[in-house]
């Protein structure tokens, strides 16, 4: 697959904020910080690899199965969070709740918190580890409450679903009654009755639920809702699709009314098919399905927005890039891209390298355009199993450092942070000048940055070893790294095993020095 030519301008970024402040940057250095000047946004760097989304903070943004929304000129990104330990099917997992994080430009992130409270016993109940499990927030803007109206799938219930609303688009969200929905409305209570969902509000304001119903094996459903959205009206079109699909995302153009879905239905699968339906009436009758996608550019579909813009709408593609189903998703990552049409209203198959710039009203897709080496995520670190980063100070002062990190697995000892000095081919010599312990309950399931203070002067000149290492004995901990090819002598990294240093050639840690005087 083609992917872009080297864009250096976020890395000659980094380096003036490096010289400006002092800092000894990793490769991940600039994530979260750089100024808006590149405002492509891609889902694979030019090896194919996947890119991690940061916030603004350059912490991994952790909210899935969800989608984005433009609301005043602001998008919003709802999601799942996976970061306190969620995972599917685990008894003793804590559910997280749901996530929100804004932005201007698609690009920059800020974490805005979570919808509404989930850490209470009655939520906790409805949607812990013990259960099915809570997903897929979406959410729409009602013009006559003027109120912002949030669906959940939920399993605990009759209808399969939950709704809240919000005077804001960030919340809190307050729930509502239980709502009604046609499809299964006489079946048990808790059980596999409805699904994946979305909800899609057309140009007259009237809106619509379209959900996967479970009883008919994944047959799509569309169902008309109630002038304030809180519930179905009992008008309703089912079998729009014949089943084993899921994923719905709903949306309009020109005139034509489109679903497009998750083809065959694949829960936490890393590449399922998307297909799609059209019709001239959202109660249909729908079209035969086309698929645009054999593996949903190696994820699963998850919603299709419609983004009003000066110049137009565009209609935003999205799937979830699964972490090779792993009952734990903190770290799966995300496609997103327009959708393209023929004359005829056709959706154009996908492509999957369809990196695209927004500009303020306006979004177009580029070409010849290049990401920086993908950032990529191991963990190993457990037992006598260590990771060594060396750096030289580029000046002297009290240093502190930000590392990124995430705990996998049940861990039960914490993450020690020791700092030593280092000999000009970047290995650690003598004893440890400080070590400090990250607690376990600190450190999440997505990758987050820990800032350590170790409380020491560093030299300027000096080489200086960050290693870090956990006495676990079940699960580990995690860390992201970047391939990049590192020249400067005592500069170096890799595994450590008791007094052995295996150095991996052309892998830097992403990992931030501050050295303040």
């Amino acid at each position: 697959m083609k992917r872009k030519k080297e864009n250096l301008l976020p890395i000659l970024l980094g380096v003036l904020m490096a010289i400006t402040c002092g800092c000894v940057p990793g490769i991940g250095f600039a994530q979260g910080k750089r100024k808006q000047a590149d405002l492509v946004i891609a889902n694979f760097d030019k090896q194919g690899n996947q890119i991690i989304r940061y916030s603004n903070v350059g912490d991994a943004i952790d909210a899935h199965d969800g989608e984005i929304a433009l609301f005043n000129s602001t998008y919003y990104l709802y999601g799942t969070s996976y970061d306190c330990g969620f995972e599917w099917q685990n008894k003793k997992a804590a559910f997280c709740g749901f996530k929100v994080y804004a932005s201007k430009d698609m690009q920059t992130w800020t974490d805005k918190g979570y919808l509404f409270d989930a850490s209470s016993k009655l939520w906790q109940s409805r949607c812990n580890g013990n259960t099915y499990g809570c997903f897929r927030p979406h959410v729409i803007f009602n013009n006559k409450t003027r109120l912002y109206v949030l669906w959940i799938n939920v399993y605990d219930n009759v209808s399969g679903y939950r709704v809240f609303t919000s005077k804001s688009p960030i919340g809190p969200f307050i729930e509502v009654a239980e709502p009604k929905v046609a499809v299964n409305s006489s079946a048990p209570a808790g059980g596999l009755n409805n699904g994946d969902h979305d909800t899609f509000v057309d140009d007259d304001g009237t809106a619509y639920l379209a959900y996967t119903d479970w009883r008919t094996n994944g047959s799509i459903v569309i169902e008309k809702l109630s002038g304030d959205y809180l519930t179905g009206t009992g008008e309703v079109t089912k079998s729009v699709t014949e089943g084993r699909t899921e994923a719905p995302g709903m949306f309009k153009r020109n005139g034509i009314y489109y679903v497009v879905y998750s083809d065959p239905n694949c829960g936490y699968c890393s590449g399922t098919g998307a297909s799609y339906k059209t019709a001239s009436s959202p109660l249909g009758p729908w079209s035969a399905g086309k698929k645009i996608s054999d593996n949903s550019c190696g994820g699963q579909p998850s919603f299709v927005s419609t983004i009003k813009l000066g110049t137009g709408n565009i209609y935003l593609f999205g799937s979830d890039l699964w972490n090779n189903a792993a009952k734990n998703e903190a770290l799966a990552n995300y496609y997103w891209a327009p959708l393209t049409f023929n004359p005829d209203g056709s959706i154009i198959p996908m492509t999957c390298d369809q990196p695209f710039k927004v500009t303020g009203s306006k979004v177009t897709q580029v070409q010849n355009e290049t990401v920086k080496t993908n950032i990529k995520s191991l963990n190993d670190i457990a037992g006598d199993v260590k990771r060594l980063q060396s750096f030289v100070a580029k000046r002297s002062g009290m240093l502190s450092i930000q590392l990124p990190v995430y705990k996998a697995g049940a861990v039960n000892a914490g993450l020690n942070i020791a700092i030593y000095r280092g000999d000009d081919d970047g290995k650690l010599t003598g004893t440890a000048l400080v070590n400090k312990t990250i607690e376990a309950n600190d450190i999440g399931w997505s990758i987050k940055r820990q800032t350590v203070y170790p409380k020491i002067k560093v030299v300027k000149g000096n080489v200086y070893c960050v290693v870090m290492s956990s006495p676990t004995t079940a699960g580990g901990y995690g860390y992201t790294y970047l391939d990049k090819k590192v020249s400067a002598a005592g500069i170096a990294f890799g595994k450590l095993q008791g007094d052995d240093f295996a150095e991996e050639h052309g892998k830097m840690l992403d990992f931030e020095i501050v050295i303040e005087k």
